[in-house]
């Protein structure tokens, strides 16, 4: 396939990706849902786009290299979404639901496929697919909903981490048995075995160590350049596959694990903000050449198999986690919505399914036949997980909870959300001085900045974050807030800031620090107007304060100065603060 091909093979990819979210828009369909019919459409249905695996005597395509690059990127992303800070309170039910649903699983899964007549790899293989869940799909749809930060959120996300930890292990296991030849005996097997998982242990030590001492400072200066911070995580996450492939093992481990080393530094956040259009990008990628690559007609004699081994993941999984979940002390309502989370199988399944037919262990059928059931269970547990709560009233009114014999009172979930409060952006002087005032003063003020280092030693709370990000004014709360206050000197993030709070309702003071910046901060409705010498710190105590606690609309005015002087005076009065300044 040469490089026009390519680019039109993509362009095919995201025309009808685009197309069909807007269609599906109309009946409310999950955009995975869409990726993935949108691939059926393509490739098996139409035959627009073949994407088909290349042989041994054929050499991989350039798409296939892209597609290749698209799930390595796609487990980084995945790896990043794992903190252990996010899940620290609920580490012990993530870690017994993740082990005991892997175990009953898989036991589970290997009788069933034996019931059906699959022979003994073949069966181990579908067991071990349909054990794990796609943190991919769930924490889209979470974040879709606004539910990631909730508590049975966070415990799918911990179960998530112990799931993932498990299948590099496996990941691992299969990597060893691909080195191996027909030849060799045992012993070359065993040692093939032991040096993929030395090579896993050392990787696993890096990213555990370099999280801790070698990226904290690094990361933390390069927080105030978007760029560069973006690009530094790629680099990261190229020198753990490089890495991967240089100790035999497949670039998937290596790129989950470079996420997940990134993702316990204290500006993750800001950094999954950061790509997550590239994980946008690259999840419609995968599930439509997920779909493209279906092999319709080598599952159509299996197709009660497919019927079978979905339904378990569907009905089963749900059922083993909320067994799990009640028994951890939780109550019907947490288990349930926790379960139906993860009534789906993992990208880290296709991927182990693909091995397993490379290294010659299982047919390219039984392949296919996991990718069905991915298919199946992703597109209706999507469903599952964005009509929970209506499915938790529906269950239990049927009373079909009650075997389950799970504690009826609903579990206390400490709100994360902020509100009443006053948002600061930007820790130069000026930004540090208000906001460390204002909550002596005793109010909840959120000081918000790009840098880290600014926000150290403050005595409110603090984000960092760039507001320019729609994503980071929704978790700042701004719609909820009793005043937004810029202090920055970057006009279009001003101007952006000042319409955002007039959109939402939420009073707002921008540091005018320029003359020609005046009309428009006027023109977008901001309420107050600040310049940044010492007259304005003394006159914010009498002017903001009560302002902050009327809550109420006022006429724009000025704090410190009338308009007209605040560009000559505030360009004085700011000299020593330019370029202290972070976006």
């Amino acid at each position: 396939m040469g490089e026009q091909e390519v680019i039109q093979a993509l362009g095919i990819m995201i025309i009808s990706a685009a197309v069909m979210v807007l269609l599906a828009r109309l009946i409310r369909m999950p955009s995975i849902v869409v990726y993935i019919l949108a691939g059926l459409a393509l490739g098996p249905l139409l035959g627009i786009l073949i994407l088909e695996k290349p042989g041994p005597d054929t050499e991989q395509s350039t798409l296939d290299l892209v597609s290749e690059l698209g799930i390595a990127l796609l487990l980084f992303l995945v790896g990043l979404e794992l903190s252990l800070e996010r899940i620290r309170d609920v580490g012990r039910v993530a870690v017994l639901a993740g082990i005991g649903q892997v175990v009953f699983t898989a036991a589970g899964g290997f009788v069933l496929s034996i019931l059906l007549g699959f022979a003994v790899m073949d069966s181990i293989f579908l067991a071990v697919a349909l054990t794990f869940s796609s943190t991919v799909v769930v924490v889209k749809l979470l974040d879709q909903k606004k539910e990631l930060h909730s508590l049975y959120g966070r415990i799918a996300v911990g179960i998530f981490l112990v799931q993932d930890l498990v299948v590099v292990v496996i990941l691992t296991f299969l990597a060893g048995l691909g080195r191996a030849d027909e030849a060799q005996g045992i012993s070359q097997t065993m040692l093939d075995l032991l040096i993929a998982f030395v090579g896993m242990g050392g990787l696993l030590l890096v990213a555990v160590l370099s999280s801790r001492y070698l990226l904290v400072r690094p990361f933390r200066w390069a927080a105030p350049w978007p760029q560069m911070l973006f690009i530094w995580a790629l680099c990261w996450c190229f020198i753990f596959v490089e890495a991967a492939e240089i100790l035999g093992l497949s670039l998937e481990i290596g790129a989950f694990l470079a996420g997940l080393s990134l993702a316990q530094l204290s500006n993750a956040d800001d950094l999954r903000r950061r790509v997550h259009p590239l994980m946008n990008f690259f999840i419609a990628i995968f599930f439509i050449s997920l779909g493209a690559r279906m092999d319709l007609s080598a599952v159509t004699d299996e197709w009660f198999s497919a019927i079978v081994l979905s339904l378990f993941v569907l009905i089963g999984n749900p059922f083993i986690f909320i067994w799990i979940i009640s028994r951890c002390g939780y109550g019907e309502r947490t288990s349930f919505l926790t379960s139906v989370t993860v009534a789906q199988i993992s990208e880290f399944s296709f991927i182990f399914a693909a091995m397993g037919t490379a290294t010659g262990l299982i047919l390219p059928e039984i392949e296919s036949l996991v990718m069905v059931v991915g298919v199946v269970t992703i597109g209706v547990s999507a469903y599952m997980i964005l009509y929970n709560h209506g499915l938790y009233g529906i269950c239990r009114r049927l009373g079909l909870l009650r075997m389950f014999r799970a504690r009826q009172t609903e579990d206390e979930e400490p709100s994360e959300e902020i509100s009443n409060h006053v948002v600061v952006v930007g820790m130069n002087p000026l930004g540090r001085r208000l906001a460390s005032d204002l909550h002596r003063k005793g109010h909840l003020v959120l000081a918000i900045d790009t840098d880290a280092r600014k926000l150290a030693r403050l005595p409110c709370l603090t984000m960092v974050g760039n507001v320019d990000y729609l994503s980071v004014v929704e978790e700042a709360g701004l719609a909820r807030a009793r005043m937004g206050i810029s202090a920055l000197q970057i006009e279009d993030t001003n101007n952006l800031f000042a319409y955002r709070c007039k959109e939402f309702g939420v009073p707002v003071a921008i540091h005018a620090f320029d003359r020609s910046v005046v009309e428009d901060l006027k023109r977008l409705g901001a309420d107050f107007l600040m310049d940044g010498k010492g007259l304005a710190f003394r006159l914010l105590e009498k002017e903001l304060e009560p302002y902050i606690k009327q809550a109420a609309a006022a006429p724009n005015g000025d704090i410190g100065q009338e308009p007209d002087a605040t560009g000559e005076q505030g360009e004085q009065g700011e000299q020593g603060e330019k370029g202290d300044d972070s976006s």
